[in-house]
């Protein structure tokens, strides 16, 4: 992780991924499109966590961290239908992570 921040990386340790995860959000970014780098499957795009207003099951509002997370995917490889089965997934994680305990 320390030589991918310093970005000494050399290509031979970032090549032969089959998925990326791509964080924009730690620039303040809240939302971009990812494009897939070839020849991976999928791309996953987080952006920043950002205050708005939610309303609750209640009906109340109260102010709430939101965060966008898109994902592309080469549908030669993956299925669309699989891809939003994934953020689905992603999402009640993020959203409940204790969750993944039970």
């Amino acid at each position: 992780a320390m030589k991918a921040k310093a970005g000494n990386l050399q290509p031979e340790e970032f090549q032969g991924g089959t998925f990326t995860v791509s964080n924009l959000g730690m620039y303040g970014v809240s939302s971009f499109d990812a494009i897939i780098n070839p020849p991976q499957a999928a791309i996953l795009a987080v952006g920043a966590g950002v205050k708005k207003p939610v309303v609750l099951d209640d009906g109340s509002v109260e102010p709430r961290t939101v965060m966008t997370v898109s994902i592309a995917a080469d549908h030669r490889v993956i299925d669309g239908a699989l891809a939003a089965t994934f953020v689905g997934e992603l999402k009640g994680i993020l959203e409940q992570p204790a969750q993944m305990l039970v």
